[in-house]
């Protein structure tokens, strides 16, 4: 199992961290292998409905047995309750929309990975004062890279990723990057409406694989 100083090296060598859910585990299973296959290493599976627990219970075991590099978390965490099933459930890594102290706690107890979400700089320094490594700042298209740029200076060393809205493109990515981010957050513009529905499972491979060109060229 890797170490959370590893799952953050990932991230940030990698450049970009896939999010997505889908309530069909077979659906939800393509969409890891895919992401697997083009090179990605982390991802994080987000608990956006009932069968999010079983598949990613299922995700866990197919991860066993085909992808041993991978890093797995899970996202939109927002109860200590959702954090120990899912970590009972062998999550690597915790994500969260919010920051709730008790979830913290409940991560760092199990040595893992912390990441919330943070519109204010309060809520930057409130995640700060309980141990998180990486904040994700969200919703992204909201903030803008702007406000990143205003604030970075207050928190010397923090480490940020922007998720929500965050566009694949050149000038979008690279915004981001020269605010001052480790990486960018990709959920729907990456992993489509259109992917999901329509299985295209060989689309999300290229895309993936221009995903993680584009955020190279984009630094």
């Amino acid at each position: 199992m890797s170490t959370n100083q590893d799952i953050v090296k990932s991230i940030i060598t990698q450049g970009m961290l896939p999010l997505f859910f889908h309530a069909d585990a077979e659906v939800s299973l393509q969409v890891t292998r895919s992401l697997y296959k083009a090179g990605v290493r982390v991802i994080e599976y987000t608990n956006r409905g009932p069968a999010a627990l079983e598949n990613f219970k299922l995700l866990k075991k197919a991860r066993q047995k085909e992808m041993p590099e991978l890093a797995l978390g899970i996202g939109t965490i927002k109860t200590e309750a959702e954090a120990i099933d899912f970590i009972d459930a062998g999550a690597d890594f915790i994500v969260a929309p919010i920051v709730n102290p008790t979830v913290a706690k409940v991560a760092h107890d199990n040595g893992l990975l912390w990441c919330p979400g943070c519109m204010t700089p309060t809520e930057i320094f409130l995640a700060q004062q309980h141990g998180a490594a990486l904040i994700k700042l969200f919703p992204a298209n909201i903030l803008g890279h702007s406000f990143l740029s205003s604030i970075k200076e207050l928190f010397p060393g923090q480490l940020f990723m922007p998720t929500g809205g965050v566009e694949l493109n050149t000038e979008n990515i690279s915004q981001w990057f020269k605010a001052g981010v480790c990486a960018v957050g990709l959920g729907s513009k990456l992993i489509t409406k259109n992917v999901l529905e329509q299985g295209l499972y060989e689309q999300l491979f290229t895309d993936t694989q221009k995903a993680l060109h584009l955020v190279k060229i984009s630094r």
